[in-house]
């Protein structure tokens, strides 16, 4: 028995999303049928493509080497579309984009949702979480991050440079010490990310700083400014995201300030896919835009 398309997809749903339950809510089916046509393609192959644990489905070495092929598989399934489609057709069908929760919360809802608007047939699903997206295991068609990658079969394109300053709340300011240098801050709680849950290097803005040591912390950059807006205390903040917490007010922005990159990564099986590289253009030049434009107003 020959193994079909239908049943290779359900098998690649089975693993990213580890659970029936994820599967079916990325195929849009039903639990119970997602794991008849994995069992069906087991069959087929004669081979035990999975072992249930208390994480979940987990490939198993058969498993494994099947990946890469249901890969390619779905990539020709693609590139069949695109072909039908035409390259100066409008975007459609679904893109997920995986990005930091700074750059999702503050960036990517006006620029995807200018895509969308000229793209009425294009869904775009964006995750926002404070780790690094496996492409490989497909849990995204593509994924912004803070930092180039240096190993995986990969496309990387830089987006944009961003900025970081200190900032506080107006109200903070005026009910703790002045902070008239950086020494100063000794006396100030800093709010900044969780030490042992920084997923990337680029994040780790207070390493090397006497002020290593963060009073109120979370992993998520959006909390951090929130905490912020809440007269908190001192923390780094984007500064296009400043714009959006208008109480916010930058602290030794002459003697503290960072630059930092955003880039777009696909997987190299991707780089012919017209449709993905047409989305990849249009948010490239949205972030660039958008990141200019909050910026002047920070």
């Amino acid at each position: 028995m020959t193994p079909n398309w239908d049943d290779m997809k359900n098998f690649l749903a089975v693993a990213r999303a580890e659970t029936l339950s994820g599967a079916a809510a990325l195929l849009r089916a039903d639990p119970a049928t997602v794991g008849r046509r994995v069992s069906r393609l087991e069959g087929a192959l004669g081979e035990v493509l999975f072992t249930k644990s208390p994480q979940g489905y987990m490939l198993t070495p058969q498993g494994q080497k099947l990946l890469p092929h249901a890969v390619r598989l779905e990539q020709a399934m693609l590139d069949a579309r695109d072909a039908l489609d035409g390259q100066g057709a409008e975007l459609s069908g679904q893109i997920r984009l995986g990005a930091p929760d700074g750059c999702a919360n503050f960036l990517l809802p006006q620029v995807c949702a200018a895509i969308t608007a000229q793209n009425p047939d294009l869904d775009i699903q964006i995750v926002a979480l404070p780790r690094i997206f496996n492409l490989s295991k497909r849990e995204a068609d593509m994924a912004i991050t803070v930092s180039r990658p240096e190993a995986g079969r990969l496309v990387v394109q830089k987006l944009a440079d961003y900025k970081l300053h200190l900032a506080a709340s107006e109200g903070y300011l005026s009910s703790h010490p002045p902070i008239s240098d950086m020494a100063a801050l000794g006396g100030h709680r800093i709010v900044g990310y969780i030490p042992d849950m920084i997923f990337d290097k680029e994040l780790d803005y207070m390493s090397g700083t006497p002020f290593e040591r963060v009073a109120l912390a979370s992993n998520s950059a959006s909390v951090q400014l929130n905490i912020l807006r809440q007269s908190g205390g001192v923390g780094v903040v984007h500064d296009f995201a400043l714009p959006a917490a208008p109480n916010l007010r930058k602290v030794l922005a002459d003697s503290f300030s960072l630059k930092r990159s955003f880039y777009l990564i696909r997987h190299e099986d991707d780089r012919r896919v017209a449709r993905l590289t047409r989305f990849a253009e249009a948010l490239s030049e949205g972030v660039r835009r958008e990141v200019a434009k909050l910026e002047a107003l920070a």
